[in-house]
């Protein structure tokens, strides 16, 4: 730890340099860039802001750690930062006075990363953070906070786990413990990064299970790999917790047992409530069954999450995994349509004809892959959203349920559908209690026959054709829109491809055009073609805002704004997100007004698309090529315009940009919004 954090890396008055937490974390990156630990200022500060985005860095107690791997760090780093006023690093108790800054290269070792993970553990110990808050000196800081390097690598380096037990009870049979012998409980932790969280929420459950006289014992995925549990440990516990925002690996270990699923940060703010939780459950004998553990996307969150919330996340679980084979099979077939013309739709199957030096059979052979890639839109669709409500026993109804919407010609909608309610009847079946013997062939015979049995009966019997009808309908509309109601749908798609960057919304927008593809018909072609020129929208009009006002934006936004040209030319909408995270109120209308026009425009102009993704890079596949990049352009300057007259508007606060000015000075200003 000493070559980690040295003097010249702590600084006592932070708050004299910093009063917001991108200011506090620049001002010790500094520090870093002074020693050559990082060699890139403003990169490395991107990466320690998306790492911020993810989830924020402050926790109970006063404390933030804002932290990273980056490209741009040449060693393992800690600098240290005590602010009297205190940052708001987003903990729910506060502000923090005491501030890490955690900086890992890209590709750091397991002995530094342990190290690392041994001082997240560290700061749960009140005695530790009392003696840093004393402390007068930095180089007092400096080797209060080295000096605990080997306590601390050697309690990292593997999970403290309890004696064998001498009796371990069937992992099917979680009932209450003894009375001669305490509550065991296995726990999971990870974090995106696994560094700092994963270890932090180890030691604060294992501290709360030493003050309620319960053994824990923890398995920490972190960064540096992990130990797995003894076996013996996992059968003998009596609950499990998992404390994760990443998915746990080996997950099945752990089933047949009453089971608390929460993210990092409440295994680190509240152990005491979880380990309760757990007792509870075990109490009323409410577990796990094998193969029907809680789903990566049913545990995200925090406990009292709406079920609107969670349908949300099951729809995206769908179309996340979807997504690939729309661009996958979007792109082969527009580019089947370029190397063979519109009637390519009309070839015979390569297997029966193909010329290896004619054109046209290329196009063929491209437009036949690309169809076949498309058949499996709904089934991936309706398979992951049951994925995302029941984990993989979802997987065979969901998709059964989303291949029975395509031979009914029910489609997305069907597919949405057959997807809802195989996770629904998987999730029924699993509140079933089972006897002991049956489990073992739950997750492979019993599920998946009872599952698919019951989806199919009600897709072809029920459901289907109310939505098969519906579908048609749809469609039908879409073909027959013309005139001003073109135009109007072409304002509301603009309007939600821009609203939220990326988000639910636009995701609803962006799925609504690519199911509309896979019917071939020329209003949904119209519909694609409007939704991604929408969407390219908020980030070149940033990029092209931050060109010609420059001094309205900071010194990051500024460097943002170059990368925003090339992920707006991509169409990646998310490339907005810095801007309207600093400036919501300005940044997301002007957006807004520029998408309704250029999707207003794209529709009145009748410009087509048959890929759903590419951006400029597939203007050869766009009908009426040279009008859709007028609606692009369009959007985008209506958009930068509104967004440098409406920060034009307000106070500005001078940025310094002088090499001399003080360290205070040197910090982005931060105008509110």
């Amino acid at each position: 730890m000493s070559q980690m954090i040295s003097a010249e890396l702590v600084d006592l008055e932070l708050d004299r340099a910093a009063d917001s937490k991108e200011a506090a974390a620049r001002s010790l990156a500094e520090r870093m860039v002074a020693l050559g630990r990082v060699t890139d200022l403003d990169g490395f500060l991107a990466d320690v802001a998306a790492r911020e985005a993810q989830m924020p860095t402050g926790l109970d107690g006063g404390i933030g750690i804002p932290h990273c791997r980056s490209p741009h760090v040449t060693e393992p780093t800690l600098a240290f930062g005590r602010s009297a006023a205190g940052i708001d690093f987003g903990a729910p108790d506060g502000p923090a006075d005491l501030i890490f800054l955690i900086a890992a290269p890209a590709g750091a070792d397991d002995a530094h990363l342990s190290i690392l993970s041994g001082l997240a553990r560290q700061l749960m110990d009140a005695d530790f953070t009392a003696a840093l808050r004393a402390a007068t000196t930095a180089d007092e800081a400096a080797a209060l906070i080295a000096g605990e390097e080997a306590a601390t690598a050697t309690r990292d380096e593997a999970p403290q786990a309890v004696p064998e037990p001498t009796s371990a009870p069937a992992p099917q049979a979680p009932a209450a413990p003894a009375a001669d012998r305490p509550f065991r409980i296995v726990a999971v932790t990870s974090c995106p990064t696994g560094i700092a969280h994963t270890y932090m929420a180890a030691e604060s459950l294992e501290r709360a299970g030493r003050a309620e006289g319960v053994e824990v014992s923890v398995e920490t995925q972190g960064s540096s790999g992990f130990t797995r549990l003894d076996p013996d440990v996992i059968v003998a516990a009596d609950g499990v917790i998992f404390a994760h925002d990443v998915p746990v690996r080996d997950k099945e270990r752990f089933a047949g047992k009453a089971t608390v699923d929460v993210g990092v940060k409440a295994g680190v703010n509240r152990p005491a409530e979880l380990i309760a939780e757990v007792r509870d459950k075990a109490a009323r004998g409410e577990i796990t069954e094998a193969g029907a553990k809680p789903s990566p996307v049913e545990a995200a969150g925090e406990p009292g999450e709406g079920y609107g919330t969670k349908l949300r996340k099951w729809l995206m679980s769908g179309v996340s995994y979807m997504v690939p084979f729309v661009a996958a099979g979007g792109l082969l077939i527009a580019l089947g349509f370029a190397l063979g013309g519109y009637k390519v739709s009309d070839a015979p199957s390569v297997m029966d004809h193909f010329l290896w030096t004619d054109t046209s059979s290329w196009g063929a052979l491209l437009f036949q892959v690309g169809g076949v890639a498309f058949k499996f839109l709904v089934p991936v669709l309706a398979g992951y959203i049951a994925y995302g409500m029941a984990d993989r026993p979802g997987l065979v109804p969901g998709f059964v349920g989303g291949a029975i919407a395509l031979d009914i010609k029910a489609g997305f909608l069907g597919g949405l559908a057959a997807g809802l309610i195989a996770g629904a009847v998987v999730m029924a079946i699993q509140k079933v209690k089972i006897p002991v013997s049956l489990r073992g062939i739950m997750p492979v015979v019993v599920i998946p026959l009872i599952s698919s049995a019951v989806v199919g009966f009600l897709m072809f019997l029920v459901i289907g054709e109310p939505i098969s009808k519906l579908q048609s309908a749809l469609t039908s509309w879409l073909n027959g829109l013309n005139g001003a109601n073109v135009i109007v749908l072409g304002v509301i798609l603009g309007l939600m491809m821009c609203f939220d960057l990326g988000g639910p919304l636009n995701k609803v927008a962006y799925t609504f055009a690519i199911g509309g593809l896979a019917d071939g018909t020329a209003g949904s072609f119209k519909v694609m073609a409007a939704v991604m020129a929408a969407g390219m929208i908020p980030p070149l009009s940033m990029a092209l805002a931050t060109t010609v006002r420059g001094r309205l934006f900071t010194r990051t936004e500024r460097e943002n704004g170059k990368a925003a040209w090339v992920l707006g030319a991509s169409f990646v909408t998310e490339g907005a997100i810095p801007f309207a995270a600093a400036d919501p109120l300005r940044v997301i209308p002007s957006a807004m007004a520029g998408g309704a026009v250029t999707g207003a425009l794209s529709m009145a102009f009748g410009c087509t698309l048959r890929a759903p993704h590419g951006g400029i890079f597939v203007v050869p596949l766009i009908g009426n090529a040279l009008l859709y990049l007028l609606a692009i352009a369009a959007g985008t300057v209506v958009s930068a315009a509104l967004v440098v007259l409406l920060k034009g508007l307000r106070k500005q606060r001078p940025e310094p940009e002088s090499a001399e000015a003080g360290s205070a000075e040197k910090r982005e200003v931060a105008v509110a919004a």
